[in-house]
């Protein structure tokens, strides 16, 4: 397998092994959203917050999270995502992750129009890149 770091970030990657030591690694700042226990927007907006470890003005919208995503002087960068458990939320809701994967990727774009980097990165035990 490739090392994903090794590569400009590409959408929702499947995390490497050990994915904390490599981006430290690589000097790449590593934020981990969890989303065992998301089941509605505000739970979503709640854990990225935590996630993303933002200020509580964060505005808890789409809006919002592609701006702190974006934003220079809130983010390294060089930035990966590791989204936890993220196949059973798309599973679970598949709406909200619809939502949720285009602010990341357009994010994702727009940081490499910068000359920045944010990988998307989706850890499971048993990651199933189809699932997404």
């Amino acid at each position: 397998m490739i090392q994903v770091f090794n590569e400009p970030p590409s959408g929702l990657q499947a995390a490497p092994h050990e994915p904390r030591i490599l981006a430290a690694g690589h000097q790449i700042g590593l934020r981990e959203v969890e989303f065992t226990h998301v089941s509605d927007k505000a739970e979503l907006m709640l854990a990225l917050l935590r996630g993303l470890a933002l200020p509580g003005a964060f505005g808890h919208n789409w809006d919002a999270l592609y701006d702190v995503l974006t934003d220079p002087g809130r983010t390294p960068p060089r930035l990966a995502l590791l989204l936890r458990d993220y196949a059973g939320f798309r599973r679970r809701h598949p709406h909200l992750g619809r939502d949720l994967e285009a602010v990341l990727l357009d994010a994702q774009r727009h940081a490499a129009q910068q000359g920045r980097a944010l990988w998307l990165l989706v850890e499971e035990p048993d990651s199933d890149p189809e699932a997404w």
